[in-house]
């Protein structure tokens, strides 16, 4: 799959999630920017409240070459943006880190944050995705919530 049906696939699901309400509020798409070590790759993360937690399910488009199969990616909410992350991670959604494939090469993963998604939302928090410890630990994608 070419990076453009790799977009196309992220962008589809991210609309029609993003067309779905809940009772609390809406559901809150992020985009993930991919860092020097991912560069022109592309991922989304879909935030959805679910009471005092917030369930965050990720689309990921590619990973690098490197990374080793299957794919393992360890996932964060860091007080702060993306450029200024905070020194430590606020929330580790680290309950489970093997993705399902979609269709090579796209993988999805569902966490559950212990926060509620209004307080992610007013408190400057970003998403990072980074690989596991054997393929380096480096941070993948960053988004900031909004």
């Amino acid at each position: 799959m070419n990076i453009v049906s790799s977009l196309a696939l992220v962008v589809t699901v991210g609309w029609i999630s993003g067309c779905a309400t809940t009772t609390e509020s809406q559901i809150v798409n992020i985009p993930l920017n991919a860092t020097q070590y991912n560069a022109g790759n592309i991922a989304q993360a879909t935030l959805a409240p679910m009471g005092r937690e917030t369930n965050v399910s990720f689309f990921i488009g590619r990973v690098p070459n490197w990374t080793a199969l299957p794919l393992h990616v360890y996932t964060y909410i860091y007080p702060g943006k993306c450029e200024s992350l905070g020194p430590k991670p606020a929330y580790e959604m680290n309950q489970t880190v093997t993705t399902a494939l979609m269709s090579s090469p796209a993988w999805h993963l569902s966490k559950k944050a212990p926060v509620a998604l209004n307080e992610l939302r007013s408190g400057g928090y970003a998403i990072v995705l980074r690989a596991s410890p054997a393929d380096g630990g480096f941070n993948l994608f960053c988004g900031n919530i909004a």
